[in-house]
C-alpha cells in the first residue's frame, strides 16, 4: 500500500480545498498539529482554533 500523497505547498493545498461550491479561504486552514509522542509514535492535536472538531457539539 503506498503512502497519500501529503499536500505541503500552502497554494496547492488552498487550490485543492477551496474548488468546492461555497468553499472560502478559511477552509484551507490547516487544522492538526504533529508533534513526536511518547516512544517516537507521532502526537496528533487539533489545533486550538479549528473551526471543526471531533467529538459531540456539546464537549
Amino acid at each position: 500500500m503506498t503512502e497519500p500523497k501529503r499536500i505541503t505547498d500552502p497554494a496547492e493545498r488552498e487550490e485543492q480545498l477551496t474548488t468546492a461550491p461555497n468553499a472560502v479561504p478559511e477552509d484551507a486552514n490547516e487544522r492538526i498539529e504533529l508533534s513526536e509522542g511518547t516512544g517516537g509514535a507521532t502526537r496528533i492535536d487539533w489545533s486550538d482554533d479549528a473551526a471543526v472538531r471531533p467529538g459531540d457539539a456539546d464537549d
